[in-house]
């Protein structure tokens, strides 16, 4: 599966209004700035550069693409951060997953759970691991879109519950399905098996943080 993003397309903005932004982050690019001089190519920086006044409210992994907000004022940026926090956010992902995934069992609406709690790993940072002991309470909903049998990989939807740093791909891989393209939770054929994470913040939906209408955003993945 090629990688069908560009790093060095036009900005993609979904949405614009007087209080935020809706982008489409191409897989490869970082959020925000990196340390060092070569990580200061970021989202946010191409943003600034066409709206001065945004301001960061969440982040997606390098791998990752899909959608972000940005806040174009200090007020809504505070709204948006809360609403984050308090899980008021409505976020799905499209991840290609190794291994053909059987459906949850006992489950009417066909979503399965995993929740297994995450911990840094401080010897390897910044990778993350479970932790039944010390990890932070971590909780992914996921349900199967299809089965690709030649491939042997199956398509899911992702709803992280819960928003702890490499959620998706240490959930998935501590169950045993690491996502195809993952170079830091996959084995390398797995990780060699696309060129780029199959991983892709496909729908946010949240509450306007002026009017309090309900706002959601669709980017169909590109893979």
């Amino acid at each position: 599966m090629p990688n069908t993003d560009s790093l060095s397309a036009p900005l993609e903005i979904v949405h614009t209004d007087d209080l935020f932004l809706v982008l489409r982050k191409p897989s490869g690019l970082l959020a925000v700035p990196g340390r060092g001089e070569d990580k200061q190519d970021c989202l946010s920086t191409r943003v600034q550069q066409q709206h001065p006044e945004a301001l960061v409210v969440h982040r997606l992994d390098m791998g990752t693409s899909g959608l972000v907000v940005m806040a174009r004022s200090r007020e809504a940026q505070r709204a948006l951060s809360k609403a984050f926090a308090e899980r008021a956010v409505h976020k799905r992902y499209v991840a290609v997953v190794d291994g053909l995934m059987a459906a949850p069992a006992d489950s009417p609406d066909g979503w399965g759970r995993i929740d297994l709690p995450i911990i840094v790993d401080w010897a390897r940072r910044p990778l993350r691991v479970i932790d039944t002991e010390r990890g932070k309470p971590s909780l992914t909903r996921w349900q199967i879109q299809h089965h690709d049998r030649q491939r042997n990989t199956t398509r899911l939807l992702l709803e992280p519950v819960t928003g702890r740093s490499h959620q998706l791909r240490v959930h998935l891989q501590a169950i045993g399905h690491p996502i195809v393209g993952d170079a830091l939770y996959a084995t390398p054929a797995v990780a060699g098996g696309a060129g780029r994470l199959l991983l892709h913040a496909g729908l946010l939906a949240f509450a306007h943080p002026l009017g309090g209408q309900w706002m959601q955003f669709e980017s169909p993945p590109p893979f």
